[in-house]
């Protein structure tokens, strides 16, 4: 088999420990060589040395939790780097050892049989690690607001009857006067704005409960978790913010296609970058992002088309994204949620349209274009024998014969 990388290294990553081993092949011979190096920072430059002064032009290492980036930080300007998926590149059952597992990594990477997963540049890892976070708090507010109500309904506080939120202006307000201290119900509707639909009578009678001095507590504890989240999202935004300026024209672009928002945009050019030449294709965007059945087949029969775990951040980005472009009127993707969920169901269909965004994003990074979207009747345009044909069977299916003539 072909030599690809004559100096190279694999490197087996662990917390606290890298055992990194140097391959060179030369006059028909190979070499290898084997050391172990700690994972803090004097260790790591050692590491860069000895891989600088053995000559290699290449390194690979496994994506191993959060371990794997600190070993690529210290690297990634010494020599080209590849990150592989484990599940790629196991070994032989029962001949697992940390130095084996080295010597694998390096003999697969020296002949060209490692496919390096996706690792963005610098500025698009820092925008990625801030949008996840935002993500994170965005999901902890949740889980707040959930105690709140679940606290007053315990309380037989209804303000989930007459407010669609309850951190609304009105729910807030009601919410701090219940935890002042505050019981008689016409008081607490006068905290009520006048943008409430439900009348006077109804508020008043939605907050007429029995609130103890344990349920003011419990308020103010998640009520406060809420609000210092709430500052905490605002501080993640405003660095979103300037981390998003140098591509801020790519993601002007993407919150065009129905759906996405500009909170959407961020997270894909924060998943995705703006550079698509790291995928040949978008079908191999989409298998990267996990949008697509798996390819599980033996003896010619498909065993599973079940979707591919993929990215889970942007893919549930995209997925949240599809669900709003279904309900936008008059669009291609509405069009093909309805389209297929009449047959294979709504969790197919909005799979589809999630792919079918996905491939937009790609074109309009590659290109550089704008979103033109085919229209709510692209279907019927694209195929005008096979619509009226469909037509026409439903008809007779409902007892009609038809005849079919063409306009003049």
């Amino acid at each position: 088999m072909e030599v690809l990388h004559p100096r190279c290294a694999g490197l087996d990553v662990h917390k606290d420990s890298v055992v990194a081993c140097v391959r060179i092949a030369a006059d028909g011979t190979v070499k290898h060589e084997v050391r172990t190096f700690g994972t803090m920072t004097t260790p790591l430059e050692e590491l860069a040395a000895w891989l600088r002064a053995e000559g290699c032009t290449h390194a690979a290492m496994e994506a191993t939790g959060v371990y794997w980036k600190p070993v690529w930080h210290a690297l990634e300007d010494e020599l080209d780097l590849v990150l592989a998926n484990a599940a790629h590149i196991k070994n032989v059952p029962g001949r697992k050892t940390d130095v084996n597992d080295a010597t694998w990594i390096a003999d697969l990477l020296a002949h060209g049989l490692i496919r390096g997963s996706f690792v963005p540049e610098a500025s698009i890892q820092d925008l990625r690690a801030l949008t996840r976070t935002r993500k994170q708090f965005v999901r902890e507010k949740v889980g707040h607001v959930q105690r709140i109500q679940k606290t007053l309904e315990d309380g037989n506080i209804k303000i989930a009857s007459v407010a669609s939120d309850i951190m609304g202006v009105s729910g807030r307000a009601i919410l701090e006067a219940l935890i002042a201290g505050e019981t008689d119900p016409d008081k607490l509707a006068d905290r009520a704005s006048g943008r409430l639909k439900a009348s006077r009578a109804t508020i008043v009678e939605s907050l007429r409960g029995r609130v103890t001095a344990n349920h003011r507590l419990l308020l103010r504890l998640h009520f406060d978790q809420v609000k210092a989240i709430e500052e905490a999202i605002a501080t993640v935004d405003k660095e979103v913010d300037a981390l998003i300026e140098p591509f801020r024209t790519a993601a002007n672009r993407l919150s065009t296609i129905p759906g996405i928002s500009d909170v959407v945009a961020e997270v894909i050019v924060s998943e995705i970058g703006v550079d698509m030449s790291r995928f040949p294709t978008p079908g191999q965007l989409i298998s990267w992002a996990g949008l697509c059945p798996r390819n599980d087949e033996s003896a010619g029969k498909r065993r599973s088309t079940r979707l591919r775990k993929g990215a889970p951040w942007l893919k549930t980005a995209l997925v949240q994204a599809a669900w709003a472009a279904s309900r936008a009127k008059k669009s291609y993707l509405s069009a093909q949620f309805f389209r297929i969920k009449g047959r294979r169901g709504a969790r197919k269909a909005i799979m589809a349209v999630a792919a079918s965004m996905l491939t937009a994003v790609y074109f309009m990074l590659r290109d550089g274009v704008d979103y033109r979207d085919l229209g709510h009747d692209y279907f019927d345009r694209v195929n005008k024998a096979k619509t009226a044909e469909r037509l026409v069977r439903r008809l007779n299916d409902l007892g009609y014969q038809v005849d079919l003539k063409a306009a003049a």
